[in-house]
């Protein structure tokens, strides 16, 4: 099946660059390029392509309001793009319902992989990246003061589905999550389906950030303690 995309960015060689990557590819398809968030917004409603890669910081309409719109609208994944891999603006985007975020300078291969990712319907956590943008955001605005009242969310949780929750929140794997529970893979599945229809969760990066916000996983947290 072909997995079709589009590619939203105000940098016009950024937006062809990445489409002529991805145009290459058998299995995937460009369908429209889009030079604002309005006319991605657009293009997603007329075309309903699969992945949509937006630039968080676009004219007439951000990739924040144009992934919201998105979200809300259509079952298209979204990718954000930034240059900064510090960025604030990431964490809005995951919150938005993004499924993932690359920085601009991506490698061919990554960028690839990411598409093909995201259309299966997994999210795409960026090693380590995801996890330190989330720390540094919710240390900056204080989060860990609101862990008492979000912590309440997680008492429809299991024992076991807790802490599957943290292992998603540190980014592994399905397979790393089997190793430490001694568990199955398809043992994990389950637990993971649970924990994100429990908790209202879209997917696995929506599960990162509950785990920071809960506090189940402090800000500063080094991956895998």
């Amino acid at each position: 099946m072909t997995i079709r995309v589009v590619v939203a960015d105000d940098q016009e060689l950024v937006r062809s660059g990445f489409a002529m990557i991805l145009d290459a590819q058998e299995d995937i398809e460009v369908v429209a390029e889009a030079g604002d968030g309005a006319a991605a917004v657009e293009a997603v409603a007329r075309l309903a392509p699969d992945v949509v890669l937006l630039d968080i910081r676009m004219p007439v309409l951000d990739g924040i309001e144009a992934c919201r719109t998105i979200s809300a609208q259509s079952s298209c994944r979204t990718v954000m793009l930034t240059t900064f891999d510090s960025d604030e603006y990431v964490y809005e985007a995951l919150h938005a319902g993004a499924s993932g975020f690359l920085l601009k300078d991506v490698r061919r291969d990554d960028l690839v992989h990411a598409v093909r990712v995201v259309a299966a319907g997994e999210s795409l956590l960026a090693p380590s990246v995801a996890r330190r943008l989330i720390e540094e955001y919710t240390a900056v605005t204080g989060a860990a003061a609101r862990h008492g009242l979000r912590a309440e969310r997680l008492e429809v949780l299991t024992a076991r589905e807790r802490e599957t929750l943290l292992h998603l929140g540190r980014g592994l794997s399905n397979a790393e999550i089997a190793a430490s529970l001694v568990v199955s893979e398809h043992t994990v599945k389950s637990h993971v389906g649970n924990v994100l229809a429990k908790l209202g969760l879209r997917d696995r990066i929506q599960a990162v950030i509950c785990a920071y916000e809960t506090g189940l996983i402090a800000a500063g947290t080094p991956s895998g303690e």
